[in-house]
């Protein structure tokens, strides 16, 4: 398995975020993430959103880093590690835009972008874009297979029931012939849509019960990436419950894992990394 982490900081949910990150800042994320970099830690992520209605905030958190901006200083700051948006909203974006937007930061990367995908769940925030809400499903399906053929070419064409666009030059595009394009949800028809249109499934708010249930019931394409998520994990004082953990997420299908971790400051963050890659032998593990 590969092991990914939940960037501190730059998103923060109640009950998830360490205290500490409240007041963390930019040097703290870049430190963090030139340890994960040279630890062999698999990836990055940001997740966005734009603006979260207050009435929210108590639940989602409120603190959403742009992600963009976000991976762009990280790949600026580290070498092999890859940049997972964890998810970027689709219905918020013309397919082209993101294929200009994030095309740019797999070519400043070299390679790094792992392109997570969404639908969207806040309806409020749909309707302050001015964004379509009751289609946005049929609408991000498309999305998905207009970014197919247009996120590694400049001159890209797509002709489908909501996005059309020929003659038009996309330049720069990615270096990847195919980023990997991962789907977030909940739901069978998020899977569905990872296993038919993407390349894996970073599924939320589900027991490892219910995952491997749903896993059963697809036929999953070779190369097909499961990232699971953690709680709160402290490799330091409970080596042995994160290490359980870890291989129960294994069981239940889990190709990577998406690591949140306890700390109580960036220096006892990066401790903390470095006594997950002892855990999990990262030198093993590979990348994605």
């Amino acid at each position: 398995m590969r092991i990914g982490l939940s960037t501190p900081v730059v998103i923060q949910v109640p009950g998830t975020a360490s205290a500490w990150e409240a007041d963390g800042g930019i040097d703290d994320v870049a430190q963090i993430g030139a340890t994960a970099d040279r630890l062999g830690f698999a990836y990055l992520t940001c997740s966005e959103h734009v603006a979260v209605p207050a009435t929210a905030a108590e639940a989602r958190g409120a603190t959403y880093w742009d992600p963009l901006a976000t991976l762009a200083f990280l790949a600026a700051r580290t070498t092999r590690i890859r940049l997972l948006t964890s998810v970027l909203v689709l219905g918020y974006h013309h397919p082209l835009e993101i294929a200009k937007r994030y095309g740019t930061l797999d070519r400043i990367s070299g390679g790094r972008l792992i392109l997570g995908v969404g639908v969207g769940s806040l309806r409020e925030e749909f309707d302050l874009l001015g964004c379509a809400w009751d289609d946005r499903g049929a609408r991000a399906d498309d999305a998905m297979k207009a970014l197919r053929v247009s996120l590694s070419t400049t001159r890209p064409v797509y002709d489908g029931p909501y996005y059309r666009y020929d003659a038009m030059v996309v330049q720069p595009c990615a270096v990847q012939q195919r980023v990997p394009i991962w789907v977030g949800g909940r739901t069978m028809r998020s899977l569905r849509r990872a296993v038919e249109l993407g390349d894996g499934w970073t599924p939320f708010g589900l027991s490892t019960a219910e995952i491997t249930k749903m896993l059963g019931a697809v036929q999953r394409p070779d190369g097909f990436a499961v990232a699971l998520a953690t709680p709160p994990l402290d490799p330091i004082g409970a080596a042995q419950q994160v290490a359980d953990l870890i291989g129960r997420l294994r069981d239940a299908g889990a190709t990577d894992v998406n690591c949140v971790i306890s700390a109580r400051s960036s220096a006892h963050y990066c401790d903390q990394l470095a006594a997950l890659a002892e855990l999990t032998d990262l030198s093993t593990t590979g990348q994605p």
